[in-house]
């Protein structure tokens, strides 16, 4: 990055390896330094929560209102009802008004966390909905006076879609629209409250620049687009996922000590970086740490648990998770806030397998993967070697709770209700 930025936020970006690519550096520069930026961000609600895949952009709009300028959360309700084809496969399951509306009173919570919007001051953050604009669209007047600015031509020259129509994949007219619907919104937001940056990965660049030039064209107004880079851990793995499944934000759907797990195991070579990127510590500290060999790089990942836990549950939980951690991993006890599956009598009857309980507990994602686990002498029953694929678990067994271990470091507990 050869640009010397001049405003706080571009400078943190840039420093800190937020930034993939910029629209016009410059431009978006002095537009910060002058005053307030209002700046979005789109989720989507294809969940009830989100995942560690969009915390990037999260922090993005934490340092953005950290800087002095305006976040706003964008709620995709109506754009979820088309679902974003961008570098997908195959067509998003569709979603009803009701699934929609209950995964966005999910996410909304965890952005409570990280952005303020209740400082009375000119930078508090908004919580907007799509939908309310893209809901009473009337099909006409919307191809008329918007559609006519959209060459298909470009659109099908995107990379997004290429790649789709390259495997020959089917693309379906209903996710064509989705990068219209998003242009439409950021000449909404410019239009409603003066929005002039929108944020996102690297996968959403077309989608922004369609934006900026549909603003320019029916508003002649100038509005910048930043991206994030589209972030693999250094083995090469989609950030977010984990062996067992999504790494949720959502409490209920990942327990604090799981999250706090997650970044305990990071890699060595991903440290420092990811100390950057989800943490508020200085970045001198952050390259100090992700520099330390041996054993020291692992005091350096409980720091990144600690204070990546501490910004979305609490600095209890932290606290918590990493007092449970030792307790396991050098007493090898149980731990006092290990996640937790409760059986009901029922569930059990004459006996359940423990493969199935792997699986149910979160230590695997599929009774596959969990006899794999088992074959390669990597699992544990009550921290003893786990050898046998077909073992029956009763309702005796459990008349204490049973620790269930995957490898040395992930655990969980069964109990009966």
């Amino acid at each position: 990055m050869t640009y010397h930025p001049k405003s706080d936020f571009m400078a943190t970006m840039i420093a800190r390896g937020f930034l993939a690519d910029c629209t016009d550096y410059q431009g978006l520069d002095e537009a910060l330094s002058k005053g307030v930026v209002p700046a979005y961000i789109g989720f989507d609600a294809t969940a009830k929560s989100l995942h560690v895949g969009s915390l990037i952009q999260i922090m993005m709009l934490r340092w953005l209102q950290k800087t002095g300028h305006q976040p706003i959360t964008l709620m995709g309700g109506g754009t979820t009802k088309v679902g974003d084809p961008s570098f997908r496969a195959d067509e998003r399951p569709l979603l009803t008004p009701a699934q929609i509306d209950d995964n966005i009173a999910g996410i909304k919570r965890v952005f409570a966390a990280y952005i303020d919007y209740d400082t009375g001051a000119p930078n508090a953050a908004l919580m907007l909905n799509n939908a309310e604009w893209l809901d009473d669209l009337n099909y006409l007047d919307f191809l008329r006076d918007i559609g006519r600015h959209f060459s298909v031509n470009r659109m099908l020259s995107f990379e997004s879609v290429k790649s789709r129509l390259d495997r020959e994949q089917s693309l379906s007219f209903l996710e064509f629209n989705y990068m219209i619907l998003q242009a439409y919104d950021f000449l909404e937001l410019n239009r409603r409250y003066g929005c002039l940056l929108q944020m996102g990965g690297s996968d959403q660049w077309g989608n922004i620049v369609n934006g900026i030039d549909l603003t320019r064209r029916v508003l002649d107004h100038e509005i910048y687009g930043l991206t994030s880079p589209l972030l693999t851990t250094s083995d090469g793995k989609k950030m977010g996922k984990s062996a067992s499944g999504a790494v949720w934000l959502n409490s209920e759907m990942l327990s604090p000590y799981e999250f706090w797990q997650f970044w305990r195991n990071t890699t060595d070579a991903d440290t420092g970086r990811f100390l950057k990127l989800y943490t508020e510590l200085p970045v001198e500290e952050c390259d100090r740490l992700g520099a330390l060999g041996g054993s020291e790089i692992n005091e350096a990942k409980i720091i990144l648990a600690n204070e990546v836990t501490a910004l979305l549950h609490g600095a209890d939980a932290a606290k918590a998770a990493e007092a449970t951690a030792r307790e396991v991993f050098e007493k090898g006890g149980a731990g006092g806030d290990l996640p937790t599956l409760t059986l009901g009598a029922d569930e059990i009857g004459d006996g359940i397998s423990v493969v199935q309980l792997i699986v149910r507990s979160g230590l695997a994602a599929s009774g596959k993967e969990a006899k794999r686990l088992i074959a390669d002498n990597g699992a544990k029953l009550d921290d003893a070697p786990l050898n046998d694929a077909g073992r029956m678990i009763t309702a005796a067994d459990l008349a204490r709770p049973i620790k269930l271990s995957a490898g040395k470091k992930r655990h969980a507990m069964v109990e009966l209700g």
